[in-house]
């Protein structure tokens, strides 16, 4: 029962973590989005993991296609959250 909840506390965690970078990368395409406090709020959470991405995936033109590798990392992460879990209980 503890590792069913602890399960369910970390998924939740990536995919609200998943939905933050969503969110972010979407304000780009708004002018002036990033630097509401809502957008330095979430830079402030997104940026540091995508940084880690944006040093090895050099962005294609004027595209940055960091984040999306971002996000699939993230879902094999929690992919691989759940069979650890499911191995486990």
């Amino acid at each position: 029962m503890v590792l069913l909840i602890l399960y369910q506390i970390l998924s939740t965690t990536l995919r609200l973590y998943s939905f933050a970078i969503l969110i972010y990368v979407l304000m780009s395409w708004l002018p002036g989005a990033r630097e509401t406090k809502f957008g330095e709020i979430l830079g402030a959470i997104c940026e540091p993991y995508l940084e880690f991405f944006r040093r090895f995936i050099p962005p294609l033109g004027f595209i940055d296609i960091s984040p999306i590798i971002a996000l699939i990392v993230l879902q094999l992460a929690n992919r691989g959250l759940f069979v650890l879990f499911s191995a486990l209980m």
